[in-house]
C-alpha cells in the first residue's frame, strides 16, 4: 500500500539524492557538484567526475559523516538564514566555492571552515573568528574571504593548501554587517552573497549592509516562553531598507575604496560580478521602474553607466545577468514590441539575438565566444537550453528532449544538461558535448515514488491558460469527482510544467478522490511581459479570475468535474490565493486551505510588494484591492456566506520570517469579527518551507481529511 506522505516528508519532496551546483574546472576535465547518497540520505557530500579519462566515473571527495554530525544550533544565525532563502531543506555541505582552477574548495559544516585540495587530495579545517558563513577562496587559492558575527575575517594560507591557515578580520564595524546579502537581496533579487574576489586575488569588494533604520520584527516562539524572541530586520512595504554599500578592500595595506553611484536615486544593489574587466554592477530604483549597469573602478570607486533601461511597470531581475561576453554586454531585457505578447530577450550590447516571442529564463554562463542560458519558445510548460555564439547564433544545447531543461554549466565545449519530462520523476543529469554527445551521466539517487502522476497537460478559455489535469488512477468513468484547485498562481513561480516530479502531490490528492485542477494564469512566468505585467497594481482580480475561467473551462472538457463541490489549496502566495478564493468567490469556492498566507500586503517586505503594488502611501488603492484585511483588522472585500458556510483552514509556521505569522492572525481575527467560521492550525518552530519531516507528512493528511469533511459525497436521492 503506497504511503506517500511519509515518503514524500522522508525524501524532501524527492529532491534528495539529486545532483546539483556544478562547477566545472577551466579545462572542462573535472566536474564537481553536490548530492546525498540516497533519496532518504539529507546529508549532502561533495562529489567530483573525472572527465580524462575514457569512461568517466564518479567520487565522493567529502561525506560530512565523516567529519561528524551537524548540529542545527550550531549553525551561524546567517547560515540558517542563507539556508531558508534559499529553500535548502538538506543538511551537510549544502553549497561550495572554489578557487580558479577548481584545485581549492571550500565549504562549512555547522559553522567550521574547511578546504579541499585535490592536487594533494587534503582535507583541512581550519581556525576561524567564530562560526563561518559563506567562505570563497581568492581565484589564486591562497586566501579564503569568510563572514562571521557581522565581519569579514580572511584565511591566509600561509602554510599551503595542506596545512591549516591564519586568520585574521579584514574590517568588523559596531552595527555594521560586512559581506552577507540583506533580506530583501536574499529572499526577491536572488542575490545570496555579499563579496566578489578581484580576478588577482589581492582586493575583495564586499558589501557593507546597515540595518539600524530597518524596522525591528520579533519571532516569538509562543510553545517555549522562557526563550527570548529572535529579532529580525524586516523591511515591509512603505518602510526603510537597508542602507547597502559597496566597498573595495585591499588585502595588504587596508586601502579602502567606496564604489559611488546615485544611491538615493537607485538603493537597490541587485547584481555584482568582478571578472577581468573590472567591476560590473546592476542597480535599481526604489519603485522597481529605472535600472543601470554600471561599471566600477576600483581603484578610485567612481561608476560609468554601460546600460540603463526603463519600464513603466518594473524592471524584471534575471539571474545571471549583467555579464561580459569578452568585451561585450550581455542583458536580458523585456521588449514589448518583439514579437505577438513580447519576449524577455537575450540582449548583447543592447541588441536583441534570441527570436521574437522566446522567453529567457535565466543565463547559466558568459564565456569570451558563448552564452549559454535557459527559454522557452512558445510554448512556457517547456524550457530549452541554449547557446549563442557570434560564428553561428542560436544552438540548442543537448538532445532537444521535449520537457524542462537547465544547468548548462560551459567548460570549452562541455555542458551539463538537467532534463525531466512529463514521463519521469526525477532528472537525467548528462555531460555533453557541443554536437550534443553525452560524455558522461551524472548518478540521480532519488528515491522512486509510490505512484506515477497521469497528468493531462490542457490550454483553457480563450486565454489558453495553461493547465494540468490530474484524476484518481482508479476513478469510474461515470464517477461525479469533487474538485480541488492545486494552484500557486502568483509572479516567479509555475507549477504547470512538463516535469512529472512537480505533479507528485497532486496525483496523490487525486488519489484520495478528487479532480486535481492546478491552473497557471496571469502574472506567471514564462508567457512573455505582457502576461506577467497583468497584475501590476491588482494581485487579486486576474489570478482570481483566470481559475474560476479555468474551473468552468475544465468541466466543459472533462464532465465528471462536480462544480458543486470546489475547494481549493495553496502555500505562500498559493495560500493568499485559496482564502482570496473562498472570501471573494464562495459560490464558486466551498473550501478552501490557506498556507502561510500574505493577507495584508502592507506586512510584506518592501523589494517584492512594491515592484506590484507600488509605495503603500502613493497607492493605497492598490493594498485595498489586493488585501484580505484592512488596517484596522476588518475584512476587505468579502462576499456573503450562505448557509452551509464554505469552510476555511488556514495554517501557518509560527516561526516564519518570510511570511510572518501576523498575516493568518490578523486573518482569523478579522473572520472572527465577522462570525465566518474557520479553523486556524497553528505550527510551533514551523518556518516558511515546513522541512521537518513529521510535520510535513502529518499536514498532507491532515488536509486530505478536512477536504472530505469539507465536500462530502452528495446524498442518494
Amino acid at each position: 500500500m503506497s504511503d506517500f506522505p511519509r515518503q514524500h516528508a522522508r525524501t524532501r519532496r524527492f529532491t534528495l539524492g539529486v545532483p546539483r551546483q556544478f562547477r566545472f574546472d577551466p579545462a572542462g576535465r573535472r566536474l564537481l557538484f553536490l548530492r546525498s547518497h540516497g533519496g532518504e540520505d539529507p546529508v549532502t557530500a561533495l562529489w567530483e567526475i573525472d572527465l580524462g579519462v575514457d569512461a568517466p566515473s564518479e567520487r565522493c571527495l567529502v561525506d560530512p559523516r565523516a567529519l561528524g554530525e551537524e548540529d542545527p544550533a550550531d549553525l551561524p544565525a546567517a547560515e540558517r538564514a542563507r539556508r531558508e532563502r534559499a529553500r535548502e531543506m538538506a543538511g551537510g555541505i549544502t553549497s561550495f566555492a572554489t578557487d580558479r582552477d577548481v584545485r581549492l574548495t571550500a565549504f562549512t559544516l555547522g559553522g567550521r571552515l574547511y578546504t579541499f585540495e585535490r592536487t594533494d587530495e587534503t582535507l583541512v579545517e581550519h581556525p576561524s573568528a567564530g562560526p563561518v558563513f559563506d567562505p570563497r577562496p581568492s581565484p589564486d587559492g591562497r586566501r579564503v574571504a569568510y563572514v562571521s558575527g557581522d565581519g569579514l575575517h580572511l584565511l591566509d594560507m600561509v602554510g599551503g593548501p595542506t596545512q591549516p591557515g591564519v586568520t585574521r578580520p579584514l574590517v568588523v564595524e559596531d552595527g555594521i554587517a560586512w559581506g552577507r546579502a540583506e533580506f530583501v537581496a536574499a529572499e526577491e533579487m536572488g542575490r545570496s552573497r555579499g563579496t566578489w574576489w578581484s580576478p588577482d586575488g589581492d582586493r575583495i569588494a564586499v558589501t557593507r549592509v546597515d540595518e539600524s533604520a530597518v524596522p525591528a520584527w520579533w519571532i516569538a516562539d509562543p510553545a517555549n516562553p522562557d526563550r527570548s524572541p529572535q529579532r529580525v530586520a524586516y523591511p515591509a512595504a512603505g518602510t526603510v531598507n537597508a542602507d547597502v554599500r559597496l566597498t573595495v578592500l585591499g588585502i595588504e595595506g587596508g586601502r579602502r575604496v567606496d564604489v559611488n553611484w546615485d544611491r538615493e536615486a537607485l538603493p537597490y544593489l541587485a547584481r555584482v560580478d568582478w571578472d577581468a574587466d573590472g567591476l560590473l554592477l546592476l542597480v535599481q530604483s526604489r519603485d522597481q521602474r529605472h535600472a543601470r549597469v554600471l561599471a566600477a573602478d576600483p581603484d578610485t570607486g567612481a561608476t560609468s553607466v554601460l546600460r540603463e533601461v526603463s519600464d513603466p511597470a518594473w524592471i524584471e531581475l534575471v539571474d545571471g545577468v549583467p555579464a561580459r561576453m569578452g568585451r561585450s554586454l550581455v542583458t536580458v531585457e523585456d521588449l514589448a514590441d518583439h514579437g505577438p505578447d513580447g519576449s524577455r530577450a537575450l540582449c548583447v550590447d543592447g541588441e536583441p539575438v534570441t527570436a521574437a516571442g522566446m522567453q529567457v529564463r535565466a543565463v547559466s554562463a558568459a564565456t569570451d565566444d558563448e552564452v549559454v542560458f535557459t527559454a522557452s519558445e512558445d510554448d512556457p510548460t517547456r524550457i530549452g537550453l541554449w547557446s549563442w555564439r557570434r560564428s553561428d547564433g542560436l544552438a540548442r544545447v543537448g538532445d532537444g528532449t521535449p520537457g524542462i531543461q537547465a544547468g548548462g554549466v560551459a567548460a570549452g565545449e562541455r555542458y551539463v544538461v538537467v532534463t525531466t519530462d512529463l514521463q519521469s520523476t526525477s532528472p537525467r543529469v548528462e555531460v555533453v558535448d557541443r554536437d550534443g554527445a553525452v560524455h558522461a551521466i551524472v548518478g540521480v539517487h532519488a528515491a522512486a515514488p509510490d505512484l506515477h502522476p497521469q497528468v493531462r497537460m490542457l490550454e483553457l478559455g480563450p486565454r489558453r491558460l495553461r493547465a494540468a489535469l490530474l484524476l484518481p488512477t482508479d476513478a469510474d468513468p461515470r464517477t461525479r469527482l469533487p474538485v480541488l484547485l492545486d494552484p500557486y498562481g502568483g509572479p516567479h513561480a509555475q507549477r504547470v510544467m512538463h516535469n512529472g516530479a512537480a505533479h507528485l502531490t497532486s496525483q496523490w490528492l487525486a488519489d484520495q478522490g478528487f479532480a486535481v485542477l492546478v491552473v497557471d494564469g496571469r502574472g506567471t512566468p514564462g508567457r512573455g511581459p505582457d502576461w506577467e505585467r497583468a497584475v501590476h497594481g491588482d494581485l487579486a482580480t486576474a489570478v482570481l479570475e483566470d481559475q474560476v475561467d479555468a474551473l468552468h473551462a475544465a468541466a466543459e472538457d472533462e464532465p465528471r468535474l462536480d462544480l458543486t463541490r470546489v475547494a481549493i489549496r495553496g502555500w505562500s502566495f498559493g495560500g493568499y490565493l485559496a482564502a482570496l478564493a473562498v472570501l471573494r468567490r464562495p459560490d464558486v469556492f466551498r473550501a478552501a486551505i490557506a498556507g502561510a498566507p500574505v493577507t495584508d500586503w502592507a506586512l510584506y517586505d518592501t523589494h517584492y510588494t512594491e515592484r506590484y503594488l507600488g509605495h503603500p502611501d502613493e497607492a493605497p488603492e492598490a493594498y485595498a484591492a489586493s488585501s484580505l484585511v484592512d488596517a484596522e483588522g476588518r475584512l476587505l472585500d468579502a462576499r456573503p456566506w450562505e448557509d452551509p458556510a464554505p469552510q476555511l483552514l488556514i495554517i501557518h509556521g509560527l516561526a516564519d520570517d518570510n511570511v510572518v505569522a501576523a498575516h493568518s492572525l490578523r486573518l482569523s481575527a478579522a473572520l472572527l469579527a465577522a462570525g465566518r467560521p474557520h479553523q486556524f492550525l497553528p505550527l510551533s518552530g514551523v518556518t516558511h518551507m515546513t522541512p521537518q519531516e513529521v510535520v510535513a507528512e502529518q499536514l498532507l493528511r491532515l488536509q486530505v481529511g478536512f477536504l472530505h469533511a469539507a465536500l462530502p459525497a452528495p446524498r442518494d436521492p
